[in-house]
């Protein structure tokens, strides 16, 4: 593992010279080479505090596929302080391959408030607006307060327990407090309803890869951490779980009701996050195996589906200089070869069958009606609501009168290759679930 990240760490002087094309085909031999390392589901390549096991080894892989993405979503940016941008996604790429791949309590915590920075630099150094500052400071300070419970919660183990590894299990029943200071940093990662104000004023004023890496990868740290500290103490998630279940529960049907209200395209797709998020949330804590594989499926799909909406709507958005569905209307007139595109992931974000989200929203259905089985009519209505404001978002920005005067299709071949390149593995990746399952 020492290897692959000072691979990664090496390629900071491709970044100066500007060599976008040749950085993406770097990041992708790497990706190669992890995908040929899975040999097993507990650790594998043991190195110094690094290692790779089953949960890791699929957040590394779509690091690397939504960074090398970014790379080419952002080929404008190469005349806009290229060589920095290219640093800061690397920087980046690193920090996040440090946090999946460590297994140290203390240095988890470390690259988890890291990965704000480059991120912090990626909205205020390439934002659309000059809200991107309070948008910043609003995602700065939202982390912040949330994770100096869990800095707190890690110093007790080292000091008292001397649980440095994620590893060690003990048994012991602690109180809510101290469950709450473990698990607020990750709830507002998600973001849980109630906690999630910050995650749509950064979409907004984010650019499009900013809301690539928030959607692919940043929501998916608060996933992969709560999974680690649900193996430390297990009687604390036992006894509580029921409060966090409750709030996803509701907070995912009131979230999907807010959807409905929204005007902006980046805005719905944001509140849609939250509302898919939540369902993960819902089938991690019921600590059953059913419901946390179908949380990681989840993970894997919601970041290459919510990706690929932000892409599409960023294609409307250079086109029309414009976010409103009042605007961008009649878009199968104005380009017609992006409006399949668009149809098919709003049917994979609802979850459509033969989407891998389909799969894991029935593995979270089954596992959270096991868990509680009144949940099932709240279950019901999510599902629909859900189906509901994707049909919103295709019918509002596909049909209607479009406001020129002809209509043409001036989609370039690089944003065919991005839309294809988030479609072509949420198909794929269901024939290789034997392999891993």
């Amino acid at each position: 593992m020492m290897s692959l990240l000072m691979y990664l760490i090496f390629m900071i002087p491709i970044c100066f010279y500007g060599l976008w094309y040749f950085k993406q085909f770097l990041i992708s031999l790497v990706m190669f080479y992890i995908y040929t390392m899975m040999n097993g589901w507990y650790l594998m390549n043991l190195s110094y505090i690094f290692g790779l096991d089953n949960f890791s080894y699929f957040m590394i892989l779509l690091s690397m596929y939504i960074s090398m993405l970014m790379c080419l979503s952002s080929f404008l940016f190469k005349f806009h302080f290229g060589f920095l941008y290219l640093l800061n996604n690397l920087i980046l790429l690193v920090s996040l391959s440090m946090l999946f791949l460590c297994y140290n309590l203390i240095v988890f915590y470390m690259f988890f408030e890291f990965t704000l920075v480059p991120l912090m630099m990626l909205i205020l150094g390439w934002g659309y607006q000059y809200e991107r500052f309070y948008s910043s400071l609003y995602l700065f300070f939202y982390t912040l307060f949330g994770s100096l419970p869990l800095l707190l919660y890690i110093n007790y183990l080292n000091l008292n327990l001397y649980i440095s590894v994620f590893f060690f299990y003990f048994d012991s029943d602690l109180s809510l407090i101290v469950h709450f200071m473990m698990i607020l940093a990750f709830l507002i990662k998600f973001p849980l309803f109630m906690f999630h104000f910050w995650l749509p004023s950064a979409h907004v004023q984010a650019p499009l890869s900013g809301s690539m890496i928030l959607a692919g990868l940043m929501l998916k740290v608060g996933s992969y951490g709560l999974i680690r500290f649900m193996f430390i103490n297990e009687n604390l998630f036992f006894n509580y779980t029921y409060i966090w279940f409750s709030i996803s529960l509701l907070g995912s049907l009131l979230v999907s009701l807010l959807c409905l209200f929204q005007f902006d395209m980046k805005l719905l797709i944001a509140y849609s996050s939250i509302s898919h998020m939540s369902l993960c949330l819902m089938g991690m804590l019921t600590m059953s195996y059913l419901g946390v594989l179908g949380s990681l499926l989840m993970m894997i799909s919601h970041g290459l589906c919510s990706s690929g909406l932000f892409c599409l709507s960023n294609i409307y958005y250079s086109r029309t200089l414009s976010r409103s569905l009042y605007i961008n209307k009649g878009m199968v007139f104005f380009m017609p070869s992006l409006s399949m595109f668009m149809f098919m992931f709003c049917c994979f974000n609802m979850g459509c069958p033969p989407s891998l989200g389909f799969f894991s929203e029935f593995m979270i259905i089954f596992s959270s009606v096991y868990y509680w089985s009144n949940c099932l009519y709240f279950l019901v209505m999510m599902i629909f609501m859900s189906s509901f404001f994707s049909f919103y978002l295709y019918m509002y920005s596909q049909h209607g009168i479009f406001l020129g005067f002809y209509s043409y299709s001036m989609v370039s071949v690089s944003e065919y290759m991005l839309i294809y390149l988030h479609l072509f593995p949420l198909v794929m990746i269901l024939f290789l679930l034997n392999i891993y399952m």
